[in-house]
This record gives C-alpha cells, structure tokens and sequence, in this order.
C-alpha cells in the first residue's frame, strides 16, 4: 500500500496538471470504485465541476473542486492515478475516467480494486471514508514527543505496530515503521510502554525527519512518473532497512534480522536498535 511519501509525491505530480481543469465527463468502468453517493449522482454532480487543488491527508488524497466539492480518495493497495492524453491507451484495470476539457485525460487505475471514491458537498461531513478518525500528521505543530508518550506510553503492544496506527498518526505504513525506527535506534518489538522519555523525543523528530527525507527522493517529473505508468517512483534504493534482511547494516555491519509482528514483516539491525 502507498504510505505517505508515495501519497505526498502522486498529489505533487497530478496537481499541476488539473488544476483550473474543468471535468467535461466521467466513465465508470467498474461502479464499486464509486463508495459514496449513488454513480449517477457522482457523474452528474461532477460533470462541468473544476479542479482548484489537491491536497494530502494520511494516506488519503482530496480534490478540491472550485464550487467547495471535493472528491476524497483512498488508493488502497494497488491504486494509481495518470494523466493521459485522449488518444494514449487505457491501462490495464483502469476502473474511472475523468475526460478534462484539454482533452487530457485522469485515470484511476487498481488491479486488486480496493481504491475507493467518496464526493462531498461544501456543507457535508466525511463520516463516509474514514478520514475524520485520522490521528494527527507528522508535520503538524502538535506532533511532538508529549503527543506521542500521551497517546501510546501506556500501550503494551509492540511500537512498530503502534507507529502504524492511524488514529494516532497519519501516514506510515510497514516500509516506513522500518525505517523510523531504525533511525531512532528502537527495537520494533519493544513495548509501547516500555519507552524512555529520551526515546519518545527521537521518535518525535525522526517521524517527520524521514517522511521529509523519503519525500524528497520520491521526488520525478510528471513526464517520467507517466513514462513509467506511476508505478516507478518509489524509494526502494534509500531505504536501509526494509525488505533487507540477511545484508549488512548499513550502519554497523551486522547481519539485517527479520521478524513478523502483528502478522506484518519487520526488519531491524540487533546491534544498532539493541534487543527486546
């Protein structure tokens, strides 16, 4: 699933290039991508509609239309977004089309088809997708370490898995757990509970410390993230722990461990981020 970095880059990317479009129609390929309201209702309530920004929030994505409208997405595990010209073939598993009036074209494509759509008016709360149970950002003001230890320093649950929860945080996901902690020299079974105060202030500055970094290496042009069908932007050669066991640290040298925690895999360094 994109974590936030992704998600952060896909808004960075689609956002120049439909702002101030209007959306001439829409095709629905597949009517489930469609959570709320009625397709019906979606296509003619979007239809002459235009596109005044996008923004992030967690792992969601919004588009903000110029009437107040806007159109909440989640891309789930395999969701990506392109914007293509007319005349460029449709991918595969292409499941939403928004025709925009330069002729170019917003595809919303899912193989596994677990991205969901919500459009809300100006006046209507998002009790629909989940959005409004989203802890905070890593990048608000608030996030600081008293946050943190206020939220999780009682819990007994591991903190890799902590750090996933989206109620308390928005965004990180199992590749970024990984690599935050790490960074912050924790072990990722440790208990939430059993965290020094010196811990939770590392964690307080590497969360949003790493995120940053890992929005800046996503970083590509709209040409090659078209190029390469959105799907070759992610992180994968900066990341210097996940998906690395049985390598060395890039630290220490010592042989990259994995573990299963909460049925998610983990990968850790038993020298740098010390023991259970």
């Amino acid at each position: 699933m994109p974590e936030l970095p992704e998600v952060e880059t896909i808004k960075r990317v689609i956002e120049s290039q439909i702002q101030r479009l209007a959306i001439d129609r829409i095709t629905v390929h597949h009517t489930d991508v469609i959570a709320h309201p009625t397709v019906d209702e979606f296509c003619q309530r979007l239809t002459g509609q235009r596109c005044s920004a996008m923004s992030r929030r967690g792992k969601y994505l919004i588009i903000h239309l110029c009437s107040g409208d806007r159109i909440v997405l989640h891309l789930r595990m395999t969701g990506c977004l392109l914007v293509t010209s007319k005349d460029d073939p449709i991918e595969k598993y292409t499941h939403l089309v928004f025709h925009l009036e330069n002729g170019k074209e917003l595809h919303f494509s899912d193989m596994r088809r677990f991205g969901r759509f919500w459009l809300l008016d100006n006046e209507e709360a998002d009790t629909y997708s989940g959005i409004h149970k989203l802890g905070l950002e890593p990048f608000d003001p608030n996030f600081t370490a008293a946050y943190l230890s206020g939220k999780l320093a009682k819990r007994k649950k591991a903190i890799k898995q902590c750090l996933m929860e989206q109620s308390v945080i928005a965004g990180i996901g199992n590749i970024y757990s990984d690599e935050i902690l790490f960074t912050a020299k924790i072990h990722p079974t440790r208990s939430a509970n059993s965290l020094t105060a010196s811990e939770w202030e590392r964690l307080a500055v590497m969360i949003p410390e790493r995120l940053s970094y890992f929005i800046q290496t996503n970083a590509i042009t709209p040409e090659d993230y078209l190029r390469t069908k959105g799907k070759e932007y992610r992180n994968t050669p900066f990341l210097q722990v996940y998906g690395h066991d049985g390598q060395p640290c890039p630290c220490c040298g010592t042989t990259l461990c994995r573990t299963v925690i909460g049925g998610r895999s983990s990968v850790f360094c038993p020298q740098c981020q010390g023991n259970h």
